[in-house]
């Protein structure tokens, strides 16, 4: 056997014992440091956090620098999760698009589906004709996944800084939501639940009172975790003053959400470019001056406590919209039935199937031919945005007249995110970086799509 790559250091012999050939090889980008560091005539130690670390929010490459504990130089390595997402929306329909898109940032799929569809009906001209039950079942979920984000994130901080208890306490109240979830859409993660007009189908029973508990359950851990958190010594040690970024650095950079938001500015796209009638919800943008990691925590902290004002308020108007319709009623966009779920939770349901099938053989071939073949959309291009946990989340969709994108792409906010990297871990201490890391998010399935 022999193995090869395009930065050979040795040439190839043969092995004293097998007579097998082979290169002792190096790769490619590292000898290139090291050729930079023997030209200049430095030591200098260079290390690999990454691309498989428990620091690194996934699979990030960092690498770094040092001059003893001190980090001289960072760099950020991305494209070890690329996944062709948006390559492969361009061979599926507009509908079935919504499957690639949400398992992007697994963290907080119902925003890049929100932010889909919302373009998807820009496009169609249907935005004023989705169902008002549609758009505040869409608000809810949301705001549930706001919260289940920013556990993923306290509780992931927590332990890469030793404090396991944080991690248990932050999963724990996020599986009660994650039940939610799977009560509503059927899953727990990568829901394909929002579809262009509306959603696949309205809450079940019960739904409604389960969530209100499930609120008062969650409350009890946030409490918890403010308690664990905030009034830590060792956190305000390893957290304040740590991956400072200020406002410049921010705006420089393009950088949003509770990054940004922690420089000062309350910039919030539910405020500034309101989508799903955001413009009707009371709730409130938190925002800080110390543009440090801590200010970070303490944001999302709130940010939790604010979505569930709203959480609160779209469960009062599902309260007063029942029996109201949750998708368009255009029939060249919207199935002849309404999707409803069987007895056992997998597949349709009875009434589902005798409702498309008896009706009328029209409807059944209708029904056929916008699953196999989708709805045509209108030429044209369109940007949407919207508020995700890390900041802006916008979506770019073009349309040739046909029946699946001719283009579609994402501005992932972790992507933008990751860019303060360097800024923020040059000239503080290794440990630090972890910190940094941490308190920016960064979830590498949005990053590389």
């Amino acid at each position: 056997m022999s193995t090869t790559t395009p930065h050979a250091t040795r040439p190839v012999h043969d092995d004293e014992t097998s007579g097998v050939p082979f290169f002792e090889a190096s790769g490619g980008d590292w000898s290139e440091i090291a050729e930079e560091a023997a030209r200049l005539g430095e030591e200098r130690i260079v290390v690999n956090m990454g691309p498989q670390h428990p620091s690194t929010h996934g699979v990030l490459r960092l690498m770094l620098e040092i001059d003893g504990e001190t980090v001289t130089e960072a760099r950020a390595g991305i494209g070890y999760l690329h996944t062709g997402i948006e390559k492969n929306m361009e061979f599926r329909t507009w509908t079935q698009g919504v499957t690639f898109c949400t398992r992007m940032d697994y963290v907080a799929p119902l925003f890049q589906e929100t932010a889909y569809c919302l373009a998807v009906e820009k496009l169609l001209g249907i935005t004023d004709d989705v169902p008002e039950r549609a758009t505040v079942i869409r608000v809810l979920l949301m705001e549930l996944n706001r919260i289940t984000s920013h556990l993923v994130c306290l509780a992931t901080g927590g332990n890469e800084l030793g404090a396991t208890t944080i991690m248990t306490v932050g999963f724990t109240a996020r599986e009660e939501i994650l039940k939610v979830f799977e009560l509503i859409t059927g899953l727990r993660m990568n829901h394909a639940f929002i579809r262009p007009g509306g959603v696949a189908q309205d809450i079940p029973p019960g739904a409604i009172d389960t969530i209100r508990e499930t609120l008062t359950s969650v409350r009890h851990y946030l409490r918890q975790l403010e308690d664990l958190m905030m009034a830590n010594p060792i956190l305000h040690l390893r957290l304040k003053d740590v991956g400072y970024l200020g406002l410049s650095g921010c705006m420089a950079l393009g950088i949003t959400g509770p990054v940004l938001r922690s420089a000062g500015l309350p910039y919030d796209v539910r405020k500034a470019a309101p989508y799903c009638g955001y413009e009707t919800y009371d709730f409130d943008v938190p925002v800080a001056d110390a543009a440090d990691s801590w200010s970070r925590v303490v944001l999302r902290m709130e940010e939790c406590y604010q979505s569930m004002r709203i959480v609160e308020q779209a469960l009062d108007r599902l309260q007063r919209t029942a029996g109201q319709p949750v998708m368009v009623a255009d029939k060249k966009v919207a199935w002849p039935a309404q999707l409803a779920i069987g007895a056992d939770g997998m597949g349709n349901s009875l009434d589902h199937i005798r409702e498309i099938m008896g009706t009328s053989m029209e409807a059944l071939i209708h029904h056929f031919k916008l699953v196999t073949e989708g709805f045509r959309v209108p030429a044209g291009q369109v940007f949407q945005s919207v508020e995700h946990p890390r900041g802006e989340l916008g979506v770019h969709l073009v349309s040739d007249g046909g029946t699946r994108p001719y283009r579609a792409h994402f501005r992932d906010p972790s992507f933008n995110n990751l860019q303060a990297t360097s800024i923020m871990c040059e000239g503080g201490q290794v440990a630090d970086v972890v910190v940094a890391v941490a308190s920016l998010d960064p979830v590498l399935g949005g990053v590389d799509r």
